[in-house]
């Protein structure tokens, strides 16, 4: 590799971003080249939108990511309006639809809720911040236990990973001590009810400054900072192919979406990290095309429901001043109110789910003032159970060439199933969501299976594996088989079976990846490299 590598990476969430700060601070000499295809939607590159105070400017920034259903906004993302079906809507604010009716629309009969979200920071700037660890099956069998635990570490720092934003809520305790008497005996230690770790960094007024990908890019987007002089970030710039000579990556070709002039430029590196569709969808555009490119398509099917917190049950173990100061808590920012947020994390065999359990004053439907339990002293909790779903090669995204989608790649159908596996495990979360529910109050909302997608949790299809055998897109550095210069990354390299929010494990995935590449540049004839970025375990 070159001494004085150029780096293209496609994407720009919390795993391209991971990518660029590791090589911009672990090789001295690396230009990294970051491509976006939506606009940036903050002053700051990467900023959760949750972090917008004023709620016009937040709505905007959401519609402003949602492609082809952005509204007045769209024609910024070079999207033609007379390509754009209207009156359509998105599955999360932020985010669109993959199969939106118009024309150009993925066909995703089968998984009607999948959604993405186009802008800088990915969907970074619109997730909701939770970060478990994975455990048990869902880790990387070929990662050692160590290596893993120590870039579970890197990606928490890189993340701002914390525990303390649902500690000290008094309700979200009493809620916890209710779920323990119900789950009393059945959890292995260190995996029963807890708070949920997010990530962001708590102020000093009690609010909550939600991460994006800026955490993550950290000093590349600060200007005082000698390292932001080797990153450059290129929103509403659409990569419209991998150049490779051979089996080697030479780089991408451009479409500026502002201007639509296309360029090529080269690259001793290129990384992959778009989303689990996309991603594969590029790699199909250019001509790689490994036999499980698109396949083993998983997601967390999710139970859902609302239960009115009983108020006897409560007082039992918080006290009305305890209600006041969640209340008031909630009130610093109403619109996105750091809530108390307890989960029951994944574990085997007796446990294969991620439970989360989200208190809110007031129900995520409207409910009329005389109907029962309407105004609930004690408030309500949004229960949401997440299960696994087993990678089969049937499950996936495949692409057409002969026909175009709305930005003129090869369009998807996506085909996905549950089986019997997944309907067993499902019945049995149900039954212990039922269980939750009548140990903290009454169901106002009963449980019910989100539509196929609804997760946005999409993995598998550009999969890492131990050997080349036809099952795995991807080494267990994460570099296309064959390839050794053509990275990808996501959650789309996930091959467990996983019940959690993804985005943790996948920041560690790529800090392996990153660091495979330093010590590679390392390795060039007349290069340099910081070992401690290398090795550090922070």
């Amino acid at each position: 590799m070159s001494k004085n590598p150029t780096i293209a990476i496609v994407g720009s969430g919390p795993i391209g971003s991971t990518y660029a700060r590791l090589l911009v601070e672990g090789t001295p000499d690396a230009h990294v080249i970051m491509f976006e295809a939506g606009p940036q939607l903050t002053g700051r590159p990467g900023e959760s939108v949750r972090n917008i105070a004023d709620p016009d400017q937040k709505a905007r920034a959401r519609e402003m990511s949602q492609g082809p259903q952005s509204g007045a906004f769209r024609e910024s993302l070079g999207i033609p309006a007379g390509t754009v079906t209207e009156g359509m809507f998105t599955a999360r604010q932020g985010t669109h639809l993959l199969d939106f009716g118009g024309p150009g629309s993925a066909h995703a009969e089968t998984f009607p809720a999948a959604a993405a979200a186009t802008n800088v920071g990915g969907q970074g700037a619109h997730w909701t911040c939770a970060t478990p660890s994975p455990a048990f099956s869902e880790k990387i069998p070929f990662i050692a236990d160590d290596e893993w635990e120590n870039l579970i570490t890197s990606a928490k720092g890189l993340l701002h990973v914390q525990s303390a934003a649902f500690a000290d809520s008094g309700v979200g305790a009493a809620i916890r001590s209710l779920l323990e008497e119900e789950f009393a005996g059945e959890l292995p230690e260190g995996y029963g009810v807890g708070t949920l770790p997010v990530a962001g960094d708590p102020q000093p007024d009690g609010s909550m400054r939600w991460a994006g990908a800026d955490v993550v890019l950290g000093p590349l987007i600060d200007p005082g900072s000698p390292l932001s002089g080797r990153f450059e970030l290129r929103d509403l710039t659409l990569v419209r192919r991998v150049e490779t000579e051979g089996k080697r990556a030479t780089g991408v070709t451009v479409e500026n979406l502002r201007t639509g002039e296309t360029t090529f430029v080269p690259a001793d590196v290129v990384v992959v990290a778009a989303d689990a569709f996309r991603s594969p969808q590029l790699l199909w555009a250019s001509g790689v095309r490994p036999a499980a490119l698109g396949h083993y398509l998983t997601e967390h099917p999710v139970v859902i429901s609302t239960v009115a917190l009983d108020p006897e049950k409560m007082e039992r173990f918080a006290s009305e001043s305890d209600l006041e100061a969640e209340l008031a808590r909630r009130a610093q920012n109403p619109a996105d109110p750091v809530a108390a947020v307890n989960r029951i994390p994944f574990s085997e065999p007796e446990h294969p789910f991620s439970v989360q359990v989200m208190y809110s004053e007031t129900t995520p439907f409207p409910m009329a003032p005389d109907a029962p339990y309407a105004r609930n002293r004690w408030g309500y909790v949004n229960m949401g159970y997440g299960m696994r779903k087993h990678p089969r090669f049937e499950d996936g995204v495949t692409f057409d060439d002969n026909e175009l989608d709305y930005r003129g790649f090869p369009n998807m159908t996506i085909s996905y199933a549950l089986t019997e596996r997944e309907h067993v495990e499902i019945e049995d979360a149900t039954a212990r969501l039922l269980r939750a529910g009548k140990a903290l109050g009454v169901f106002v909302a009963e449980p019910r299976l989100m539509p196929n997608g609804s997760s946005l949790h999409y993995q598998g299809t550009m999969r890492m594996g131990a050997s080349d055998d036809g099952t795995s897109v991807a080494d267990p550095w994460s570099r296309v088989w064959g390839y050794g210069n053509l990275v990808v990354g996501g959650n789309a390299l996930i091959p467990t079976a996983t019940a959690m929010n993804p985005t943790l494990m996948s920041v560690a995935i790529a800090v392996r990846g990153a660091r495979k590449l330093v010590e590679e540049f390392a390795a060039a004839p007349g290069s340099s490299v910081n070992e401690e970025v290398v090795h550090s375990r922070a």
